[in-house]
């Protein structure tokens, strides 16, 4: 039996329903001192925006800890991972390590989406590999587990997610030509065409961005290059957080506590996958001219983001710590960029004329979708 906690209201009260759960006493026997629990991070990060989503699934984990410990039960938390920072991707080892101590003492479970389990387990000596990451972050979060947050990391933390959920939430729910813009500037509407998953890309086919899959969502903003559900609303909490003098704080969060510092290095990964220009190009190309104005507020919040977080890096410059994902990144940009320009006018042939599209136009159209996904390694 593992329940699961994923949106935003779900995790912060799963500690409450798990305590329901145990105190019938039917339930305590039956699991005989052994729970799982999955922690949801695709609905919570579409829900709340990354940051505000990371902290809920933190302060989740940390408190069914607790009570695992108060009913001395052996707790093993089940991770529903993608592969992309907005369903709480990161490379295995840094993910691992970024979780509350005590939160590996269970074990580790974890889900890995199709084209990840490709690239992770595909090969024998690349599998081995990928399982001596996990193995080696499980060790060594139970021998050397990371610090408890201070009180004073956890006060920064709630403002940061207030601020950057409200602003999330103001855009992607609020703004009158947010699900407009969506469609005109990504390929959303053509990923229905594309084998994607095991499950329809829509739960309601009608519905609007509530209504849409996390793995859609976030694949479609990969595909213009704009990467939105991995960064928008972070910006605006950190940049009042150093506006109201805890900048010192959030230089100290960096420093000695791996959740927070995993939180900047996913978004600078997420910085140097973007790409201005191309999202740009998109909306020159698709975007009616009614909407141009969201689509340069957005390019401008990206802008600004990356600013804040160069000016929380104690020095050089995005990803300098860890230069093997640097290097692999800027080595697949240039074969990915010419695939975004392709498909930009194949879009526009598609859109213009759906019915008498040629099929090996479609058919193109539907290799570039997979050629930048493969290019990002992020699909969702």
């Amino acid at each position: 039996v593992a329940p699961l906690f994923e949106t935003q209201e779900d995790l912060m009260a799963g500690t409450a329903v798990m305590e329901r759960l145990l105190s019938v006493d039917w339930y305590r026997g039956y699991i005989q001192g052994r729970q799982y629990v999955m922690i949801g991070y695709s609905d919570s990060a579409k829900d709340a925006g990354m940051m505000a989503a990371g902290w809920a699934q933190y302060a989740a984990m940390e408190s069914l800890v607790a009570l695992a410990e108060a009913n001395k039960l052996r707790l093993t938390l089940f991770h529903g991972r993608g592969g992309t920072v907005g369903r709480g991707g990161a490379p295995a080892h840094q993910a691992i390590l970024s979780q509350p101590p005590g939160s590996l003492r269970g074990g580790l479970r974890v889900t890995e989406q199709g084209e990840m389990i490709r690239f992770k387990f595909g090969l024998p000596k690349v599998a081995i590999h990928s399982l001596n990451l996990y193995t080696s972050a499980v060790l060594e979060g139970n021998l050397l587990p990371p610090p408890k947050p201070k009180e004073c990391w956890r006060a920064v933390m709630e403002q940061l997610a207030t601020v950057s959920c409200d602003h999330y939430r103001s855009i992607v729910r609020g703004h009158p030509d947010f699900v407009p813009y969506f469609r005109a500037a990504t390929p959303e509407m053509e990923l229905g065409k594309l084998p994607l998953g095991s499950r329809p890309a829509k739960r309601k086919p009608n519905g609007g961005v509530e209504s849409l899959r996390a793995i859609p969502w976030i694949f479609a903003w990969t595909q213009n290059r704009l990467m939105l559900p991995a960064w928008l609303g972070a910006h605006k909490g950190l940049q009042q957080a150093i506006t109201g003098g805890q900048k010192s704080v959030l230089e100290e969060m960096s420093r000695q506590w791996p959740f927070f510092r995993t939180r900047l290095e996913m978004l600078e990964m997420v910085f140097l996958k973007a790409d201005l220009w191309l999202a740009e190009y998109y909306d020159t190309r698709l975007v009616p001219n009614e909407l141009w104005g969201l689509g340069k507020q957005l390019r401008q919040e990206l802008a600004d983001s990356i600013q804040v977080v160069l000016e929380l890096r104690p020095q050089g410059d995005l990803l300098d710590d860890q230069p093997w994902i640097k290097e692999s990144i800027k080595l697949r940009n240039p074969y990915t960029d010419p695939l975004n320009v392709l498909q930009v006018e194949l879009l526009g042939r598609s859109r213009k004329n759906p019915e008498t599209l040629h099929p090996e136009l479609d058919q193109a159209l539907m290799v570039t979708i997979a050629g930048i996904a493969a290019g990002m390694r992020n699909t969702g």
